[in-house]
């Protein structure tokens, strides 16, 4: 049995409506960095399914339980989430940690756990489900700002919504109305994103 790859364009307007009043219901606060530049306690954490597949993007309730169980591993530990984003076969996050080694355990667990639950769900034991999750600590202010723009762009690069605040499963919503669109243009065009993606037309926000 295969799994269908999520498709937010099949969604109806109705459907959309719910997944955007879910994202409302998190109440997900956004957390402004302090500048730091020496300490190596901000880090993009990501990790893909297997192939690429897309596991996470099964069904949209899968994808909602994920955001929740994902942001939960990082709450767990006092970890400030900075930025998020889940896709239909993978993610990313920019926390703020002095325990970036037990995150990482952690979701090696999850990971683990919820691969034994959905091989279950679909009768497909023994399916490798997951890559293991890889970190990048930030070395300035300029690379935290150009992961943050990557990591809230990620859904339009992918070609699934037009503008960031236009995919639900992550935190651009949030960040849009924390700083205003005007700020995020300019930090947008101060900080690129360079080699995570070249090539790419200004930001749609």
């Amino acid at each position: 049995m295969s799994c269908p790859t999520y498709l937010w364009r099949k969604l109806t307007p109705k459907q959309r409506d719910e997944l955007m009043a879910w994202r409302k219901q998190q109440g997900l606060p956004w957390h402004r960095p302090p500048h730091r530049t020496s300490e190596k306690t901000r880090y993009h954490v990501t990790a893909a399914c297997f192939e690429h597949a897309p596991f996470i993007g099964h069904s949209r309730d899968r994808m909602e339980i994920f955001c929740g169980t994902l942001l939960g591993v990082f709450r767990s530990r006092n970890a400030l989430i900075h930025a998020w984003c889940v896709m239909p076969n993978h993610y990313h996050a920019l926390i703020e940690t002095t325990e970036i080694l037990a995150v990482l355990a952690d979701l090696g667990r999850m990971h683990g756990r919820l691969s034994f639950e959905w091989n279950g769900e679909e009768n497909t034991r023994g399916r490798q489900v997951w890559c293991g999750a890889a970190e990048h600590y930030m070395r300035n202010d300029a690379h935290f700002w150009a992961t943050m723009n990557y990591i809230h762009h990620n859904p339009v690069h992918h070609g699934y919504v037009a503008h960031w605040q236009d995919w639900p499963f992550s935190s651009a919503s949030e960040y849009l109305a924390a700083i205003g669109r005007e700020e995020a243009a300019r930090l947008w065009k101060e900080y690129p994103v360079l080699d995570y993606g070249k090539g790419w037309d200004e930001a749609k926000f």
